[in-house]
């Protein structure tokens, strides 16, 4: 057979198995879901165990549950036997994998994680195995072949099993009203995370970093602070901090043309009074589309009492990884 065409049907063996095993999902699935909720707001745990390819397909789908609020670990069955069983605690969910339902490091486990007080929920093909026999509860993961031509090698079932695995952390999530914000606090370093939980406050400067001068300094001040801070504008603010104007590197530009004597100038004379600011509880990703629709590179940051606390360089945001 032409390789394009084999991968192709490989492929397609896959999502068949995957199809069939939606169609054999039963009340048993919305069973595991109820006893997984209350295991995690219990303060329990979800424990994952197969050996084999089993394995890694039990090491994604923990990281899976973990990832969306659902603390979960993986127990090799071997090891439980010799010290790692102590991993299980009271209220813990355990899930086993096994096509077969025979394997026998997972049998041998079962007993002692009953004794530990753990609610076992098997995942197997094999719906009259000792593995489902002895299980609380049991999802079926029975494909109709595997793309191993021996009908052999994991294959199909893995993917369906992972697929069901999905399938159980994505419908936990919503039982549990899990939100985005929720997810964004669990991945602080991804694109999400960055976006929902950065404030102003976070990515703001302040300090040394801050450009300010009083309303009474000319502009020769505001060059030399804003040279200082390493900024592209400067704040000009009142004997109580609070926020007048703005004067920026391009203001200055534009009016050396015209006037020669402008480092002489007060401040106060040539300042854009009132400049637009932004709160330091907002939003980072809110700054952006204020940069963007106004079209400005410096925002002040104010508190309630319209005190200058910080300001937002649009130089710095790239380094920050906002933009």
């Amino acid at each position: 057979m032409d390789r394009l065409a084999r991968g192709r049907q490989i492929l397609d063996i896959e999502a068949d198995g995957i199809r069939h095993v939606r169609s054999l999902l039963d009340a048993r699935f919305t069973a595991a879901i109820e006893r997984l909720r209350q295991c995690v707001e219990n303060g329990g745990k979800i424990v994952l165990t197969g050996v084999g390819k089993n394995m890694p397909i039990a090491e994604k789908i923990a990281a899976t549950f973990s990832s969306t609020g659902a603390p979960a670990v993986v127990l090799h069955p071997v090891q439980a036997l010799h010290g790692d069983v102590g991993i299980i605690a009271n209220n813990d969910v355990l899930i086993a994998l096994s096509y077969s339902g025979a394997s026998e490091e997972i049998l041998t486990l079962l007993p002692h994680a009953r004794r530990c007080g753990c609610h076992v929920i098997a995942l197997t093909g094999e719906a009259d195995s000792p593995l489902a026999q002895f299980s609380d509860g049991m999802i079926a993961v029975t494909v109709p072949a595997e793309a191993c031509p021996f009908n052999l090698a994991p294959t199909a079932s893995t993917t369906a099993t992972l697929a069901v695995g999905d399938a159980l952390a994505m419908t936990l999530l919503e039982a549990r009203g899990f939100k985005r914000e929720d997810y964004a606090r669990l991945h602080p370093g991804g694109a999400i995370g960055r976006r929902l939980l950065l404030r102003v406050s976070d990515i703001m400067r302040c300090g040394e970093r801050l450009a300010k001068i009083d309303r009474c300094d000319l502009v020769k001040d505001a060059v030399l602070a804003m040279t200082r801070a390493q900024a592209g504008a400067v704040a000009v603010v009142d004997s109580d901090n609070r926020l007048l104007g703005i004067f920026t590197d391009g203001d200055l530009r534009r009016r050396l043309t015209d006037d020669p004597h402008i480092l002489q100038r007060p401040i106060a004379e040539v300042m854009t009074h009132d400049p637009l600011t932004v709160n330091a509880n907002q939003l980072a990703v809110d700054v952006l589309a204020v940069f963007e629709q106004r079209k400005i590179d410096d925002l002040p940051v104010i508190d309630g009492d319209h005190r200058l606390v910080g300001a937002i360089d649009i130089q710095d945001l790239p380094k920050l990884k906002i933009l």
